[in-house]
């Protein structure tokens, strides 16, 4: 991959101005349709996967048969723990057509023991996905589809705001919930005056009107 290749990867990624010049040697370009299967569970990692554009989610399954998402990368890393595990404990599957970058995954645990600078990179990046996965774990604890989505609103919004351009369907696999359940609980906050819910250039728009006293996220 040539220098003008990656002079346009960091313009329009600034984070990958941190990938040192000894990984980006044996980086290769991936698609990804829509629905794909990037990588599944149980098999051995081979490659660490950057989202260029789309989105990669790391899914597994409830036992009602929920896809639960554990990870949803439109940009970044995605998988960083798989570097030191001796196999894939979920499924990768790209939410959209995607593009991803591919590091061979011992070349990666070269450059990241050797490169302090990267090194430093990696463990911040790391720190920002355990207070995700913090937050994430938390609100799959609350038992009601509503506590949920109250919770996604006390984490991802913004003063009582939130925006998401994904579809009901995806949102409610990333809160761990059936889409019908997600519905039935956003018609009875809706009813309830709870919030209010507005679709906008194919963006969903929703403003939480009241808020209750409840615990912040973890981290």
């Amino acid at each position: 991959m040539g220098g003008n290749d990656w002079e346009a990867l960091v313009g329009a990624q600034s984070e990958l101005a941190a990938v040192p010049a000894a990984l980006r040697a044996g980086a290769e370009h991936m698609a990804a349709a829509a629905g794909q299967t990037v990588f599944r569970a149980g098999t051995r990692p081979g490659k660490i996967f950057w989202v260029l554009d789309g989105e990669l989610r790391l899914v597994r399954r409830s036992r009602d048969g929920a896809e639960i998402v554990l990870q949803r990368a439109a940009s970044g890393f995605a998988a960083e723990a798989s570097l030191d595990s001796p196999r894939y404990h979920c499924d990768a599957v790209a939410g959209r057509a995607s593009r991803l970058l591919a590091f061979p995954i011992r070349r990666f645990r070269q450059v990241l023991a050797e490169d302090e600078g990267f090194r430093t990179f990696w463990m911040a990046r790391l720190a920002r996905e355990v207070h995700a996965l913090r937050s994430q774990c938390e609100r799959l604890a609350l038992h009601g589809a509503a506590e949920r989505i109250e919770h996604y609103f006390e984490s991802k919004g913004d003063n009582g705001r939130l925006e998401l351009s994904r579809t009901r369907k995806a949102w409610a696999s990333e809160l761990g919930l059936t889409h019908e359940a997600l519905y039935r609980a956003l018609a009875g906050l809706q009813r309830s005056g709870r919030i209010s819910v507005a679709q906008t250039g194919g963006k969903l728009l929703l403003t939480l009107n009241a808020r209750r006293s409840r615990s912040r996220p973890l981290g």
